[in-house]
């Protein structure tokens, strides 16, 4: 019944499938409740594409060495990643802080899948992107871990509320709210954290003599251009469920997938009433 449901909701919301050049995706954070892995699914069912960027925080392994938590449908997201790269999608991944220990098989390949530090993509039209996760440029993570470590906590406290209270305004037919995104665009020093991070980033592509950078790591997907360099985060797959697309053209887009996975879910809940 289940795989019915998902066929009439796939047929009814996009016939067919998205097809882009690249596709940047990070802070996956399988390996943790808060992980969207049923959206991320999802896309990656939807959308294919030449190459794959995992921008970092793929796996949690922070989460992972403090209590166990992989249910199937995380699985089911290294499974689709593995078979994609079976049938000829390039995968590249960047390992973040949160996924560190895949740093000690940069250069490698594993079922397809390429391991590097870091990366130069260059689009259609000829520009020139770095690509990197950005923890190198957080000064809490690279200075003082313990600190990192307590605010990793402290934010999976407060998307465990995130989630009850969501599931609080589901019932009462309230669209999604993330309490997380909400206090950091409220609270003026976690403002100001953004900006320091995405000026410091742009800085060092500047230096290495490139046209933009794209990253990950803070969770805030955003696509401009800071002292003449094209600045791209791709955001995450916990709050935002956003991803960066390279189009045929070398055009960049930024791509919200959390209106459509509203839409699915208010789809099944439809579909399943009329058929119960």
């Amino acid at each position: 019944m289940k795989r019915d449901l998902d066929a009439q909701v796939t047929s009814a919301l996009e016939p067919g499938g998205l097809h882009y050049r690249s596709v940047w995706i990070s802070d996956l954070h399988l390996g943790t409740p808060g992980c969207q892995a049923a959206a991320l699914l999802d896309f990656l069912k939807t959308v294919e594409c030449d190459t794959l960027f995992l921008v970092g925080d793929i796996i949690d392994g922070w989460q992972l060495g403090r209590s166990w938590y992989w249910p199937q449908s995380h699985n089911d997201v290294v499974q689709k990643l593995l078979r994609k790269a079976r049938k000829g999608t390039r995968v590249i991944f960047v390992p973040g802080n949160h996924d560190e220990f895949a740093r000690r098989y940069l250069d490698h390949n594993f079922g397809g899948v390429e391991v590097v530090e870091e990366w130069i993509h260059e689009t259609a039209d000829g520009r020139q992107l770095w690509v990197t996760h950005g923890d190198l440029f957080d000064g809490v993570v690279q200075c003082a871990r313990w600190l990192a470590h307590v605010g990793d906590s402290l934010y999976e406290i407060t998307l465990r509320l995130n989630r009850h209270l969501n599931g609080l305004r589901a019932r009462l037919g309230l669209p999604y709210w993330s309490l997380s995104k909400y206090l950091k665009h409220k609270v003026k020093r976690a403002v100001s954290y953004v900006s320091d991070f995405e000026v410091a980033v742009a800085r060092e592509a500047r230096r290495r003599g490139v046209d933009g950078v794209v990253c990950g790591h803070i969770h805030h997907a955003e696509i401009r251009t800071i002292d003449g360099i094209l600045y791209c985060n791709d955001g995450d797959w916990v709050e935002s469920m956003t991803a960066l697309v390279e189009h045929p053209d070398g055009r960049l887009e930024l791509l919200d997938w959390s209106t459509r996975a509203r839409v699915r879910a208010h789809a099944h809940a439809a579909l399943a009433l009329s058929a119960g």
